[in-house]
């Protein structure tokens, strides 16, 4: 059994971050193993910003979005002179295994770590996008998603009273999970997603049609790897000469409150890295699949990328 062992957040934060680290903290603690806390993510193990940690400095974050560690970006982590460095920063302080809660750069990261060090790491996956491969799940993607849902259905009503297209671009670089499935609850009309092609110029044909029947508004989501919204917003303007507006969520999908699902579920997570962490386990990310926690060996889950569910595909068609 390790006797030590650190967590942190890395990447892009997510609602449920904290829950998924106190659930960490509090099991360590709960099995008598001394436990740290590493602060900014990477770039806090590479400045030695990490402390030692008690139940108390985990109270009261169950409910909070962000993550009270903190993250950063951290080109030094790329190196593997970088990451030597943050190995002997854990050695120094008799740190025997690792915690990491982040998306795919954060694992991915990890798992280089692992490979070139030999220590235990464990990984969390913690993204809103929810596109770490292996898992039907990611910490944060629920709330993110019900936030859009909460934007949908204000823009859905002052798009109804003018007749308006509207054109919402929500977050997903290379994954349109977000707006698939914020899109398919919210009753959007067209989702855009970058794992499927799409034909403007056929989209402002079937809205011009569609008006023409009587239709009052049209929603657009976008997945920021699709196209840039205020592009495709001028662009429908300009080709079916329809009132269109464009809205950017940006970082407020990143924030808030997290759901109870996200609350519950990253608990549960945090509870099993570090149970595994403790008995010597390494080299897993803990997800769920159909419901149920399972572990996912790391470095396929940093090595594949996970698609969209094409049920879920089928269904944005047939609803439309």
């Amino acid at each position: 059994m390790l006797k030590s062992i650190a967590v942190m957040t890395s990447g892009g934060d997510s609602p449920g971050m904290n829950a998924a680290a106190r659930a960490v903290v509090r099991t360590a603690l709960y099995e008598g193993v001394k436990v740290w806390g590493i602060r900014d993510g990477y770039h806090g193990l590479l400045e030695e910003n990490m402390f030692e940690m008690e139940s108390k400095d985990v109270g009261d974050i169950i409910q909070r979005g962000g993550t009270f560690l903190g993250t950063a970006r951290c080109k030094r982590w790329k190196t593997p002179e970088g990451r030597m460095l943050g190995y002997q920063h854990l050695v120094d302080r008799g740190i025997q295994g690792l915690c990491v809660i982040g998306g795919d750069g954060s694992l991915r990261g990890a798992s280089l770590l692992s490979q070139e060090t030999g220590i235990p790491i464990v990984g969390l996956p913690g993204t809103i996008d929810n596109d770490v491969w292996g898992s039907d799940y990611t910490i944060g993607c629920d709330t993110a998603a019900n936030t859009i849902i909460d934007a949908i259905n204000k823009l859905r009503d002052t798009a109804s009273a003018h007749r308006r297209v509207i054109v919402m671009e929500v977050m997903g670089r290379s994954s349109g999970w977000l707006a698939l499935v914020s899109g398919i609850s919210g009753g959007a009309e067209y989702i855009l997603v970058p794992e499927e092609p799409y034909d403007l110029d056929k989209l402002c044909d079937d809205m011009k049609n569609a008006y023409a029947e009587g239709k009052r508004y049209i929603l657009v989501v976008v997945a920021e790897g699709a196209g840039n919204a205020q592009e495709i917003g001028d662009f429908i303007a300009k080709k079916t000469e329809l009132d269109t507006r464009v809205t950017v969520l940006g970082h407020i999908q990143r924030g808030g409150s997290p759901t109870v699902i996200d609350r519950v579920r990253a608990s549960q997570l945090g509870e099993q890295a570090a149970l595994a962490l403790i008995s010597g386990l390494s080299d897993v990310v803990f997800g769920f699949s159909k419901g149920r926690v399972v572990s996912i060996d790391l470095h396929d889950s940093v090595n594949n990328k996970k698609q969209l569910d094409p049920e879920y595909l089928h269904l944005a068609k047939v609803l439309f």
